[in-house]
């Protein structure tokens, strides 16, 4: 089904070749990628970039704590179109008033600085962004990890708040230039066969080697053709399991005919690979030979064809107990018992979110339910269109109807089951998801109180198919049906009757609403001459998510109160971490009022004058993880830390760009060790980090330290710190982001 090439390949008149008449360097320059992230370029090196975007997008629980660090630093009004969609808070059933009043800060902040205002439950962040932001040749940047849109030809990357604060005081998005990746596409689907398929087996040919992190991937080949517009969406926006930067697709009348149904044909143009395009790697789909895939819990990488996993039901649902019995020891999971007379059956069906509720998803569920019934017993199946305009069309050709008929629910727009705000199955549940990721805890359960859930990825139509079985999991390739095509139309009305459109009408006497949850952030401080860091959590977990780091769920209502929402950081994954960094940071506050601590003096005598070094050594905690960051863009992953006095995080390496650039703008230390470095250390061992302010001005990347162990022991540790730019150093120096800026108003 899928090929990987981990070696450079020319693109030669639409055909892979290993080599061309073309220079190589200047083959690459032939890329989709490379020209559009060129003509965004301010930089006069075109190996490091410095990118302008055209527009960005946001939803209510990034939205406020973005528009507050920029206004801190003396933004005045949005200077490009900037959406603030409200698709994660919208359920308003957790806090009290405080996803309501986060809305009310929302759209009086579009009024002021003049941006655009989505009210709740009218689209997804990237419905919206599809249906009225994407331009072919344009960059959107989101605060969403799934920022994806580059089947509609514009790259769009999913960053941390920090990274569109930036934006908002017009400044740029810096990153070396990417490799480009070929994604070549032959054959077409069979019937059954739908995107998630597709994307799910490419996540699994590429995740766990890394193959294409931080690339960009470039859409090309004769199957493109093949596929209706919102199956590319619908693979697409799963290219950020991949851990790639961003992703482009060629363009064709398909594309243009989206931009028509959505009345701006003037935003389409054909987008193809130059004469002799030369790629870094390459990755090739047949997608006639796709199978209908299940991901286990708990990676969308963890996956199967449905056949197999039938096949192997006992011994793969056994591993799956023994995973969730390692992760949460209080959880009782129980997920063999699913398998009886002679199938294996899920408690939940859920279509929803940017990739599973698209039109045509859901059309193809209904056309495989038409006529079947869920049944009455514990399999529920809900159904979420991602925007109004889809839930007006799929009304208007029956569509709701054939589903509502069959015992589906039918819901609004809200991204909340794909994060574990909506839909949370009971304990020992089984769900299955058309959503975009089953880290633990995305559906919604507490296993440190012993709850467990587990969810399981699949396509819109295998879904349906199980749902029309009663919950017997059910591949659609095995199932009789007739898929019917509706050309969609889609109805801009129901959004000018209801959305606040302001960019270009800033208007700065309207003030701010600011409910009793929306905070400021604690003051941070300068980087000192050295640093002394105390593990409070030492996790060697293959990958870290930005989901373990900070819980999505319920912790959602806190976002814009960083005091309260940094309680929740690592509570699922290490309880501990919590009070262990608000030790460390009491220690620190005692410090900074020359009140140093005995045990302090203690650790700092063990590597030199411990009053001498008291006076000019910063002490705060640190998060140890062999590779952390995989998943969500939410720079709360990073920022909770530092509120709780968090400077650095150690690792063999980052997951992804976009958590390494949250840890830089939130003042903490980026620090990497060599693979095969042992790091045996526990929780309450210290890191002496010597000369570092010093070191980071430099631009020194070895920098020698020392492990001061609870034992007695002290062992030297080589640190890095790579690649930074001139205004990474000074942000990290300068303590964050916002006393960066800050300091130059």
């Amino acid at each position: 089904m899928i090929q990987l090439t981990d070696h450079g390949m020319y693109l030669v008149n639409g055909v892979p070749q290993e080599t061309a008449a073309t220079a190589q360097e200047e083959a690459r320059r032939r890329t989709m990628a490379w020209q559009i992230l060129q003509a965004h370029n301010e930089s006069p090196d075109p190996m490091q970039l410095r990118i302008r975007f055209d527009a960005m997008v946001s939803h209510d629980i990034t939205y406020v704590g973005i528009i507050q660090q920029a206004r801190a630093s003396g933004m005045k009004e949005f200077p490009i179109p900037y959406a603030l969609t409200n698709c994660h808070n919208s359920l308003c059933a957790v806090g009290g008033t405080i996803n309501e009043d986060d809305h009310m800060f929302g759209l009086s902040a579009a009024k002021k600085y003049g941006g655009i205002y989505v009210p709740a439950n009218q689209s997804v962040i990237h419905s919206y962004a599809r249906e009225q932001m994407a331009k072919c040749g344009s960059m959107i940047l989101g605060s969403d990890s799934h920022t994806r849109y580059g089947a509609l030809g514009t790259m769009a990357v999913g960053e941390g708040g920090p990274e569109l604060a930036k934006q908002l005081l017009k400044n740029t998005w810096d990153t070396p230039m990417p490799k480009v990746v070929l994604v070549y596409l032959t054959g077409k689907p069979r019937q059954g066969i739908g995107p998630h398929d597709v994307a799910i087996a490419l996540v699994k040919a590429t995740f766990e080697s890394g193959f294409v992190n931080n690339c960009v991937l470039e859409f090309a080949g004769p199957g493109i053709q093949s596929l209706p517009i919102d199956f590319r969406n619908g693979i697409d926006v799963m290219t950020t399991e991949t851990t790639c930067l961003s992703s482009i697709w060629e363009t064709d009348e398909v594309t243009r005919g989206f931009y028509e149904a959505h009345k701006r044909p003037e935003d389409y143009k054909p987008l193809h690979p130059g004469q002799d395009a030369y790629y870094d790697k390459m990755i090739t789909i047949d997608l006639s030979r796709m199978e209908s895939m299940i991901a286990l819990p708990f990676h969308p990488s963890n996956a199967w064809t449905i056949h197999e996993f039938l096949e192997n039901a006992q011994e793969l649902l056994a591993k799956v107990e023994a995973d969730a019995k390692r992760r949460f020891p209080k959880a009782n999971p129980q997920l063999t018992g699913k398998i009886h007379d002679g199938a294996v059956w899920a408690d939940q069906g859920v279509i929803a979110g940017c990739s599973g509720g698209l039109f045509d998803n859901i059309t193809e569920a209904a056309d495989i339910v038409r006529g079947h019934y869920t049944g009455s017993g514990a399999f529920s199946f809900d159904v979420y269109p991602t925007s109004v305009p889809v839930s007006l069309e799929l009304m208007k050709v029956g569509s709701t109807a054939d589903l509502l008929a069959s015992g589906a629910i039918i819901k609004p727009s809200f991204c909340g089951p794909c994060f574990g705000a909506g839909d949370v199955p009971a304990n020992n549940g089984l769900s299955l998801r058309h959503t975009t990721r089953n880290f633990p805890n995305r559906e919604g359960s507490k296993p440190g109180e012993g709850q467990f859930a587990a969810v399981c990825l699949m396509d819109a139509r295998s879904i349906a198919a199980t749902a029309a079985n009663g919950g017997r999991i059910t591949a659609a390739t095995d199932v009789d049906y007739t898929p019917v095509h509706h050309e969609y139309h889609f109805d801009k009305e129901v959004y000018d009757n209801r959305l606040y459109y302001g960019f270009g009408k800033a208007d700065p006497s309207v003030e701010l609403v600011m409910g009793p949850n929306i905070t400021d952030w604690p003051k941070m401080y300068n980087l000192t001459e050295n640093l002394l860091v105390e593990l409070a959590a030492v996790i060697h977990d293959p990958v870290t998510t930005t989901d373990e780091l900070i819980p999505s769920g319920e912790t959602s209502s806190y976002r814009s109160n960083p005091l309260r929402l940094a309680e929740f950081t690592l509570s699922r994954r290490v309880p501990e971490y919590v009070p262990r960094a608000k030790d460390v940071a009491a220690r620190e506050a005692q410090r900074r009022q020359g009140d140093v601590p005995a045990g302090l003096l203690e650790v700092l005598g063990r590597v030199g004058d411990a009053q001498a070094l008291a006076k000019n050594t910063q002490f705060g905690s640190c998060v140890f993880a062999n590779k952390p960051g995989d998943g969500s863009a939410r720079e709360q992953a990073a920022s909770c830390q530092k509120v709780l006095g968090g400077f650095a995080n150690i690792c063999y390496e980052y997951a992804t760009k976009r958590y390494r650039s949250n840890c830089i703008n939130w003042g903490i230390l980026p620090f990497t060790i060599d693979q095969g470095t042992p790091f045996d250390y526990q929780p309450g061992d210290c890191v002496f980090v010597p000369g570092i302010r010093a070191a980071i001005e430099n631009g020194a990347e070895d920098i020698p330290a020392q492990v001061i162990c609870r034992d007695g022991s002290t062992h030297d540790l080589l640190l890095h710190v790579r690649g930074l730019t001139q205004d990474e150093k000074e942000i990290i120096l300068d303590g964050c982001l916002m006393n960066y800026y800050a300091a130059r108003m």
